[in-house]
């Protein structure tokens, strides 16, 4: 499933089409996906595939074609401090987004089938917490993973804000997948080769959107065990009291983000607006009524006149020097400009306004450190 939008050159490019193709829809969304690099998450052999709007596998390691997930990110309809339960959570990609939004204070759970892809979601986690400097842009919310079938999950499990199925659930299975949402909860799911989006109203009500056409392998189910019964899947704590210094770590990190001049930028496409502004200038340079400005307005200003109101031969052939050197001008800047779209754009590397400020406390080298939660940049 994918193919929706050309495929990019590196992440911004492929988020900017998926912004074109309106997948991407709000600000919060573009901020996530621009956060975390598509081609982190893929082996390295595979990284060439990671800009392009497809899925991918490798064994047991799956990631859904980009414009799934805008799509998904877009129907949840994220914010700081909820819950959320990524069942198929698979390399965390996804969850580890959906942690940007959520915040600090928020929840989030996945259940994964497969016990080496969810070792592979936590060397990603680690990877990102360490290296990316996004981390140090938003609060989050670090997400846990448990081994297990999501249709084994235990039903004194507690419920959640927000739910998402990545795998494909047929009607038998709708109901199973409703009780683990709030009220008021949205759950997000490939039903019956639809992505659905069904909000739960009230107790015993809700409201179903159908999305967009999806291809998903079908939900495992539970394997029969020798004595019958099922194997209940026991999810994370909802709410784990927090350490007072993992509380302070928290405050202090999100005070000095927002001190000096203001809270940290959040990513943005940075050659975008280069883009525009050559394109523009392409445009301006190749419309033919400004390049020939000064040809036109020097008809309409007449030069002096002879006494028979005839316009003197010499002017005729200063005008049209005047003319020539004009254009000969012209072609030498757009040369020029040629040339400059052709050279190669360096960019600074962005400073880490929090990395800074931490460093620059009157603090033991320890805590320091564990501010930055050891981070190696």
């Amino acid at each position: 499933m994918g193919g929706a939008v050309s495929a990019g050159e590196d992440n911004d490019e492929l988020i900017d089409n998926l912004k074109e193709a309106q997948y991407i829809r709000s600000d919060l969304v573009e901020h996530a996906f621009r956060a975390i690099d598509r081609a982190d998450y893929y082996l390295e052999e595979f990284r060439d595939s990671a800009y392009k709007d497809l899925a991918w596998r490798h064994g047991n390691i799956h990631l859904s074609a980009p414009c799934i997930y805008s799509e998904v990110m877009e129907a949840l309809d994220l914010q700081p401090g909820l819950s959320f339960l990524n069942l198929g959570s698979g390399t965390g990609y996804l969850s580890t987004m959906v942690g940007l939004i959520l915040g600090p204070f928020g929840v989030n759970h996945g259940v994964e089938l497969h016990e080496d892809v969810i070792e592979y979601a936590y060397q990603k986690l680690d990877f990102f917490i360490k290296t990316n400097y996004s981390f140090d842009r938003f609060e989050f919310c670090e997400p846990s993973f448990v081994v297990g079938n999501c249709l084994e999950i235990a039903p004194e499990s507690r419920q959640y804000d927000r739910v998402y199925c990545g795998a494909g659930v047929q009607r038998e299975h709708e109901e199973y997948m409703k009780k683990l949402l709030k009220v008021g909860g949205i759950l997000v799911l490939p039903l019956e080769e639809k992505l659905t989006k069904i909000t739960r109203t009230g107790y015993n009500t809700w409201e179903t959107r159908k999305i967009i056409a999806v291809s998903f392998a079908p939900l495992v189910l539970p394997k029969h065990r020798e004595n019958g019964k099922p194997r209940a899947v026991s999810l994370p704590a909802m709410f784990e009291v927090r350490s007072l210094q993992d509380l302070a770590r928290i405050s202090i990190r999100h005070i000095l983000k927002k001190s000096g001049s203001g809270s940290l930028p959040l990513p943005q496409r940075t050659g975008l607006k280069l883009r525009n502004h050559l394109k523009q200038k392409r445009e301006h340079r190749d419309t033919p009524l400004l390049t020939n400005s000064y040809l036109f307005m020097s008809r309409l200003i007449p030069g002096p006149m002879d006494n028979n109101n005839n316009q003197s031969s010499t002017d005729n052939e200063d005008e049209d020097e005047d003319c020539r050197r004009v254009c000969e001008q012209l072609e030498e800047k757009e040369e020029n400009e040629r040339r400059n779209e052709c050279s190669v754009l360096v960019i600074e590397t962005p400073v880490n306004l929090l990395r800074e400020r931490i460093l620059s406390l009157p603090l033991p080298e320890p805590l320091k450190m564990y501010l930055l939660y050891y981070r190696e940049k």
